[in-house]
């Protein structure tokens, strides 16, 4: 196990304190969200950047016999 020590403004602290954020496992959670969301996020934006790229054109089946003679 990890120790984690993090400064934040009193009023900050008190607040998260009083909502019971610093504690372990509401600590561990709100974390293991914020990993999740970013993951997300990530997956979603690469998912963007796929479909700016252009398709290919299907290929016809003469071009894929072709393309299985060329391999072999």
């Amino acid at each position: 196990m990890t120790t984690v020590q993090i400064t934040l403004p009193d009023q900050l602290a008190q607040e998260a304190q009083r909502a019971g954020l610093l504690s372990q496992p509401a600590l561990e959670k709100l974390l293991r969200e914020q990993l999740q969301m970013q993951r997300q996020n990530s997956f979603f934006a690469a998912m963007e950047r796929m479909e700016q790229l252009a398709e290919p054109s299907a290929m016809s089946p003469e071009e894929v016999a072709g393309e299985i003679r060329a391999a072999a």
